[in-house]
């Protein structure tokens, strides 16, 4: 483990600007005005589709960006006429939400579904269930169905969409054909930055010491995992039956097999924590691991645990899904682990340790380059703005003369 660390922040959440407040964000004198809309703010899909986009673009003088919740929408409709364009970022389908589409493309304003999951495909149901191990569950079958039927119905009311890999693009194109599919990443947020920089530089200064013991550490945020840990139960076992100084940290739902259960003293069990201040968690291990079952639906996943790791100087080792394949130079910034490789590869992350400081210094070098707001910010403008310009500039004179309307005569 790194002797390095920072103190444990009060956490609250950041998005917890008052309606008010994010109604003038989305006012503000601009030449293109964009709304996101979500169910529930959360820690999760809300945080990296909605909130982490509008932060990124708050920067943009020509850009206004707010993010609203299904609450919102009576609030909502009325100032869409002052609206280029409104993203629904995986928002199942109802009443409110159809008025609000229909009378968004009524006038012209540009309708976008973003999505971060494969989660808008009945026909992928069964796959869905089978990956979380929730195949034998009754009630977990009316539950996706619903959800992912009320999704499609929402997604095909929009005129284009946003995902978050090319992988999930070609599955959005081929669930919903002819549809103009781009690609905005998930990336950090600045709070996640402020808290991860000052540990990844005081574990820089301090030349990455550790105090001789050997974290690896598994992060749950759900309890549908069982599936993918136990693709790596197995090698962690022979690791810690072979290696002394090898502990484990696992946070979240997650529940260790029986073929860990001899080695309970060296596992760390720790609850679920905020987002920020799990960033100091991961910053502690040496090694982050993110074993996946591979099909389609992991596939569509985004690379999140590696950025995540990388800025706190971590290195990760996951499967070779299609993001993390993106991410990972295997053995430059990490490692990519068939299903069948983890007891070789855990074996190799041991014993590169006098090296890790040069690897962990790549990964967080590049997750700054390609994660950051600041980073991330052209390829928004980009998804919002390249495919629908002309369309854009043949509807502005009708959003102008709307914003503008001529003095009375």
């Amino acid at each position: 483990m790194f002797t390095a660390s920072i103190p444990a922040i009060a956490y609250r959440d950041p998005w917890s600007q008052r309606l008010e407040d994010r109604l003038a964000a989305l006012l503000r004198p601009a030449a293109y005005r964009v709304a996101y809309l979500y169910e529930l703010p959360d820690t999760s899909t809300f945080r990296y589709r909605c909130y982490n986009m509008v932060q990124a673009l708050a920067g943009e003088d020509d850009i206004a960006a707010a993010w609203f919740a299904r609450a919102d929408i009576p609030h909502l409709l009325p100032l869409l006429d002052r609206c280029d364009a409104l993203v629904i970022c995986r928002v199942r389908y109802d009443d409110m939400v159809a008025h609000l589409l229909a009378r968004a493309r009524q006038i012209g304003v540009d309708t976008v579904f973003d999505c971060d999951d494969l989660v808008f495909d009945p026909d992928q149901v069964h796959l869905v269930l089978h990956t979380l191990d929730q195949i034998m569950v009754e009630k977990a079958w009316d539950t996706w169905f619903a959800s992912i039927g009320r999704i499609a119905a929402t997604m095909r009311l929009c005129e284009r969409a946003i995902v978050t890999n090319d992988f999930l693009a070609d599955r959005l194109r081929a669930a919903a054909p002819g549809k103009d599919v781009r690609v905005v990443p998930n990336f950090l947020d600045r709070e996640q930055l402020d808290v991860s920089l000052p540990l990844y530089e005081a574990k820089r200064r301090g030349g990455f010491a550790r105090d001789g013991r050997v974290h690896i550490g598994y992060f749950s945020g759900t309890p549908t995992h069982s599936h993918d840990f136990a693709i790596v139960e197995e090698a962690l076992a022979r690791l810690l039956r072979e290696d002394a100084r090898v502990r484990l940290r696992l946070v979240g739902f997650v529940t260790p097999g029986p073929a860990l259960a001899p080695f309970a003293g060296r596992i760390e069990r720790v609850p679920l924590h905020d987002y920020l201040n799990l960033q100091r968690l991961i910053g502690g291990v040496e090694f982050n691991i993110v074993p996946l079952r591979a099909n389609d639906f992991t596939n569509c996943k985004s690379e999140l645990k590696y950025f995540e790791a990388a800025i706190v100087g971590t290195v990760t080792l996951a499967a070779p899904t299609h993001a993390y394949r993106t991410a990972i130079a295997d053995g430059e910034n990490g490692w990519l682990v068939p299903s069948y490789g983890w007891t070789d590869a855990l074996e190799t992350a041991l014993a590169s340790l006098d090296d890790y400081g040069a690897m962990a210094q790549r990964a967080f070098a590049h997750t700054l380059a390609r994660y950051s707001p600041e980073a991330m910010v052209r390829a928004i403008r980009a998804a919002l703005l390249g495919p629908a310009e002309p369309a854009r500039q043949a509807a502005g004179r009708v959003i102008a003369a709307r914003r503008n309307p001529p003095a009375a005569r």
